[in-house]
C-alpha cells in the first residue's frame, strides 16, 4: 500500500506492509516521518509497538502495495517488488522498473538489466513520467478496514489524513483505534488512562483501580459485625472500642473467664456471672499469694476490671509472699496474711452483689418504662384513629379524596400489577352513613376494561348504623377533577339499588361489596386534561341519602353518560 507525508505538497512515494485486520500501520509513521518508512518485511506489530525503534534502519522504497479497483495491469507493475511502479524509471532496453529498485539492483548484482540481462548503469536510467501519470490515475481503495471508499492514488494521501476509519496507536496503552475515536478512547475507554480517587484525591491508572479501592485509607467501607458505614482508616479503631456486635473477651478473662460474647451482651454476661467472676478472682489471687507472686499492676492484667477492685487485689498481692522465707512482709504480720485476704475477698465480693443489684434494678427501671412507652403509643393510637372518626363525620356527604403518588401506581399498572387503593371513610351526615371509595387502575391485559379506572362506593360499620334505616338509600355522585383553569370535571351520577348486597347494613369493618364504574375513565384520558396536578389525583364524592323505607325509585336508574362506561356492582 502507498503512504504519504501529509506536510508536503506533493506526492510522496513510501511503502509500507499491508496492516493486518485493515490497520493502518504505515500511514501512521508516514505522515510523522519524512521520507522514512518501514521495510515490506518488517511486520505491523512491530511498526506499532514504537515509532523509534522502528525507523532506525529504512529500507529502500519500493513499489505502491495498495488495492487497486480494477487489479492492477501487468505493465505498471515493478519486475523486481512485483508492485505498482514508484517514481517510473525506463532503460534503454525497454522496461520499466520503480526508481530505488532498479538502483539498488545495479548496485548490489552489477550493471545487468535484472529482465533480458542486458548491460546497464545508472547514467542510462530515465524517468518515465507518462507512466507515472498512468498510475497516479489508478482507482484504489482505501485501506481502512470498514471504509468503502474508492479514489485516484495521487488523492489517496488527503483521503488517508481525513479518513474516519483510520487507526492510530493510543498513547496510553498503545492500543490500535480509529482516530475519530482517540479523544473518547483516551477518556472513557483506555485502561490506562489517569483517573483520581473521588474519596483520597490520589492518582493511579484505571486498571489499578480495584487495587487502590482496596488500600485507600479515606474509602467507605461497612463494618463486617454491624454495617456501620465507616472510612476503612476508623474500621480498627471502631472493632476495638465501638462495635456493638463485634466479638469481645470477658473483662475477667484474664482471672480465667473463656467467655466471649458480642459487645452490647457485655452487661449481660457481666450480670448472670457475678459469682463466677468472683471466684475467678479469688483463685487467681490465691494463687498469687501461694507462688509468692506480686504483679506491678492488674491493669496489665485485666485492664476492664474496675479500680476498686484493682485496689484491693493489689493490696492482697502486696502482703502476699513466699512462705517461711524472706516476705515482703514483716515475719510478725505472716500469720495475719490469710486473715486479710479473706478480708479483701470478702469485700470484694460485697461490691460485685452490690453492683450485681445495681444492674438488676437497671433493668426492672428499662422493662417498666417499656411498658409505660407501649401504654402511652397505644392510646396516641387510639386519640389519632378518633381525631380520624370525628373528621370523617364533619364532611356532611361531601368527600375529596386526594390520591398522592399517582405515577408510581401507574408504572405498576403499566406493568401488569393489580393497583387497589381504598379511600379514607367518610359520613353523609352526623348522623348519617359512613362510606368509602375504592379505586382500581385495571391492567392492559384485562378483558372488556383493560386501561379503565374503575370506582366503586363500599359501606362501612360506623357509629351511627343503629339510629339508620337500612339498606342504605340515595344518590351519589362521582367525580374526578379536572385541577387545571377550566374545571371540565369527569362526572357521573348513580342511584342506590336497595335489593343489592352493597347497600345492606355492613357486618365487618367494610362491605366486600362494592357499586359503581367499572369503566369510569380510560387512562388516556388522563393527559388530555389537568387531572393530574403535582402528582396528585383528586376524587371528589357526593352522597345525598334518603331516609325512607321505599325500594322503588322514579327515573332511570343512572342520567346518561358516555358510551365507554357502565355501571356495575363489584
Amino acid at each position: 500500500m502507498a503512504c504519504f507525508d501529509s506536510n508536503k505538497g506533493s506526492l510522496e512515494e513510501d511503502s509500507y506492509e499491508g496492516a493486518v485486520g485493515g490497520e493502518l500501520s504505515g500511514c501512521a509513521l508516514a505522515m510523522l516521518e519524512k521520507e522514512s518508512l518501514l521495510s515490506p518485511s518488517e511486520s505491523p506489530g512491530t511498526f506499532m509497538s514504537s515509532t523509534s525503534s522502528s525507523l532506525q534502519a529504512p529500507a529502500p522504497l519500493q513499489g505502491y502495495d495498495v488495492d487497486f479497483d480494477p487489479p492492477l495491469e501487468s505493465k505498471y507493475e515493478c519486475p523486481i517488488c512485483l508492485m505498482a511502479l514508484r517514481n517510473a524509471i525506463q532503460t534503454p532496453c525497454g522496461h520499466r522498473f520503480c526508481k530505488n529498485c532498479i538502483e539498488k539492483s545495479i548496485r548490489d548484482t552489477g550493471q545487468r538489466c535484472p529482465v533480458d540481462n542486458e548491460r546497464l548503469s545508472e547514467d542510462q536510467l530515465f524517468p518515465d513520467n507518462f507512466a507515472k501519470r498512468e498510475i497516479l490515475s489508478l482507482t484504489v481503495r482505501c485501506p481502512n478496514s470498514g471504509c468503502a471508499e474508492k479514489m485516484e492514488l495521487r488523492h489517496l494521501e488527503n483521503h488517508l489524513a481525513q479518513c474516519q476509519f483510520a487507526t492510530v496507536p493510543c498513547p496510553q496503552c498503545q492500543q490500535s483505534v480509529r482516530m475519530s475515536h482517540l479523544e473518547e478512547h483516551k477518556t472513557v475507554e483506555c485502561q490506562r488512562r489517569p483517573v483520581s480517587c473521588p474519596d483520597c484525591v490520589a492518582s493511579f491508572v484505571y486498571e489499578e483501580r480495584e487495587l487502590h479501592e482496596q488500600q485507600c485509607p479515606f474509602a467507605n467501607v461497612k463494618c463486617q459485625y454491624c454495617e456501620m458505614d465507616l472510612i476503612r482508616d476508623q474500621m480498627e479503631s471502631h472493632c476495638d472500642t465501638d462495635c456493638p456486635k463485634a466479638p469481645i473477651a470477658c473483662n475477667f478473662s484474664t482471672f480465667g473467664c473463656k467467655e466471649r460474647m458480642q459487645r452490647h451482651n457485655l452487661a449481660q454476661h457481666m450480670q448472670e456471672f457475678t459469682q463466677m467472676h468472683m471466684r475467678y478472682m479469688a483463685e487467681f489471687l490465691r494463687g498469687l499469694s501461694l507462688n509468692g507472686t506480686t504483679p506491678k499492676s492488674l491493669w496489665a492484667l485485666g485492664p476492664s476490671v474496675s479500680s476498686e477492685d484493682q485496689g484491693a487485689a493489689a493490696s492482697v498481692s502486696a502482703c502476699s509472699g513466699p512462705r517461711g522465707g524472706a516476705a515482703s512482709c514483716s515475719s510478725n504480720s505472716a500469720p495475719s496474711q490469710p486473715t486479710e485476704e479473706m478480708q479483701r475477698l470478702r469485700e470484694m465480693d460485697g461490691r460485685l452483689v452490690k453492683q450485681d443489684h445495681q444492674l438488676r434494678e437497671l433493668i426492672i427501671l428499662k422493662e417498666t418504662q417499656a411498658g409505660h412507652l407501649a401504654e402511652i403509643r397505644r392510646r396516641v393510637s387510639m386519640l389519632e384513629e378518633t381525631v380520624k372518626e370525628l373528621e370523617a363525620q364533619q364532611s356532611h356527604g361531601i368527600f375529596i379524596w386526594r390520591l398522592r403518588g399517582f405515577s408510581a401506581h401507574l408504572r405498576s399498572q403499566e406493568a401488569g400489577l393489580p393497583v387497589v387503593e381504598h379511600s379514607p371513610g367518610f359520613y353523609t351526615g352526623r348522623p348519617g352513613y359512613k362510606l368509602c371509595l375504592r379505586l382500581h387502575l385495571q391492567t392492559p391485559n384485562a378483558p372488556r376494561c383493560s386501561n379503565f379506572i374503575s370506582l366503586f362506593v363500599h359501606t362501612m360499620q360506623g357509629a351511627f348504623d343503629g339510629l339508620l334505616t337500612w339498606p342504605f338509600q340515595g344518590t351519589i355522585r362521582l367525580a374526578i377533577l379536572d385541577q387545571g383553569p377550566e374545571g371540565q370535571h369527569h362526572m357521573e351520577v348513580m342511584e342506590t339499588k336497595p335489593d343489592l348486597q352493597a347497600f345492606q347494613k355492613p357486618t365487618i369493618q367494610r362491605n366486600p361489596k362494592g357499586f359503581g364504574y367499572v369503566t369510569f375513565l380510560h387512562l388516556q384520558q388522563l393527559s388530555q386534561r389537568a387531572f393530574i396536578k403535582d402528582d396528585t389525583l383528586l376524587i371528589r364524592c357526593e352522597v345525598t341519602p334518603r331516609f325512607d323505607n321505599m325500594f322503588h325509585r322514579d327515573g332511570p336508574t343512572v342520567q346518561p353518560r358516555g358510551h365507554e362506561a357502565s355501571v356495575s356492582r363489584d
